[in-house]
């Protein structure tokens, strides 16, 4: 994002905030981007004022225009998921606040507030009832939340992606860390027909950024998704395949789904694509806003490889 924000406008200074054990590589990263138009804060994008000392605090209030809230928890712990995910929001937005210069609020949600939903989801809609899958999800609807609650009083937008596949980002689905991994034919979620929300973060990036600078974005939020997703089904032909492995084992059934999931913990995963709900996301906001721009959210079938090499990657962590 700080690349993308730098390129497109070529008189913005960038300041990346992180946490202090991370300052060190935050500062070779903001080395390579355009010279001298970013720098490092280290602080708590959790804490009162960001972490950030009272002068810095008051600089940043002062000169800050544009504020891109992707700070964000994907863990299990129900405490640091409330810390990060709904306190951080919370402070992100009191920053917002404070800026006496402030043109826009961007937030990074997540399409998986719509928690246990079926059907088509509009991008208007947050409340509607659903329950969640994990407190991850959770979470992240109490923090999207506080956004709209701030849009009376603040140029906020939201952005919601599903699973982000790419460099740097916690995926890749589940249903891909299963595959690559078993030995034995994986049994299909239900009848294997839900849709795999899942997009690179490429576009992800260049689509935030498109949406981010555009005026008509104010009070609006947007589903960062493919719109023509590929089957779960699909998507496992496509990793056995690449893999050499055997044919997929018949489909379990949307309750051994659930009971399977819930004694493995996959579910707790975030976005974890094993799922037998049939849920679609709308995309007419994104599609009105990206008109013109070139674009588009490519096929699973054109980075496949990635998300496969990304599972492997993520299988190497401790």
């Amino acid at each position: 994002m700080a690349q993308a924000i730098l390129a497109r406008t070529p008189d913005s200074e960038v300041t990346l905030l992180t946490q202090e054990h991370h300052a060190t590589d935050a500062g070779r990263f903001a080395a390579t981007l355009a010279e001298n138009r970013a720098r490092v804060l280290a602080g708590d994008a959790a804490s009162m004022h960001l972490g950030l000392s009272t002068a810095e605090y008051k600089e940043l209030s002062q000169s800050c225009t544009d504020v891109v809230h992707a700070a964000e928890w994907s863990g299990t712990d129900r405490m640091t998921l409330e810390r990060v995910n709904v306190e951080g929001t919370r402070a992100v937005i009191e920053l917002a606040q404070d800026c006496k210069k402030l043109r826009r609020l961007t937030h990074f949600s997540t399409a998986f507030v719509s928690g246990d939903r079926a059907g088509v989801v509009a991008e208007d809609e947050l409340s509607a009832g659903q329950a969640f899958r994990n407190a991850y999800e959770q979470t992240r609807f109490e923090a999207e939340i506080l956004v709209r609650r701030a849009m009376g009083a603040l140029p906020c937008t939201v952005l919601r992606p599903p699973v982000v596949i790419g460099d740097g980002v916690e995926g890749p689905p589940a249903i891909a860390l299963l595959l690559v991994t078993s030995p034995l034919p994986v049994p299909l979620p239900g009848d294997g027909v839900a849709p795999l929300h899942a997009v690179p973060i490429d576009f992800v990036v260049q689509a935030a950024s498109a949406i981010h600078h555009d005026p008509r974005a104010v009070g609006r939020t947007f589903h960062l998704v493919d719109p023509n997703p590929a089957s779960v089904r699909r998507v496992s032909q496509l990793v056995v395949q690449r893999e050499g492995k055997q044919p997929l084992r018949p489909s379990l059934g949307s309750r051994l789904t659930e009971a399977a999931l819930k004694l493995s913990r996959l579910g707790e995963l975030r976005g974890s694509g094993l799922t037998s709900n049939l849920v679609f996301y709308s995309s007419r906001n994104t599609v009105e806003l990206l008109e013109g721009t070139g674009i588009r959210c490519p096929p699973i079938e054109s980075y496949i490889d990635k998300l496969i090499d990304q599972a492997r990657d993520r299988l190497r962590e401790p």
